[in-house]
């Protein structure tokens, strides 16, 4: 089942997991350019965001694909490019 999702659904889909799992954090706090570690996620929460993401999403991409990434952004990026 190939849909094809843009950029924004893909933010949507990490926004809205960062928020289930950080109960802290106000939905205007997530913004792209922040970092997980910004909204104060732990690697278990970081984790939690990616699969969760992956799964919603429905891909599955190697964890070491997200190695680098240092913001929302990137993890979007990544989530977006393996969705397609």
């Amino acid at each position: 089942m190939s849909n094809t999702r843009t950029k924004a659904q893909v933010f949507d889909v990490v926004k809205n997991n960062i928020l289930d799992i950080l109960p802290k954090v106000q939905p205007e706090m997530v913004s792209i350019e922040k970092s997980l570690s910004d909204l104060g996620a732990n690697s278990v929460d970081r984790m939690e965001v990616v699969t969760l993401s992956m799964e919603d999403l429905g891909v599955k991409i190697p964890l070491l694909s997200f190695a680098g990434v240092t913001n929302i952004e990137g993890l979007v990026d990544v989530l977006f490019n393996n969705a397609q």
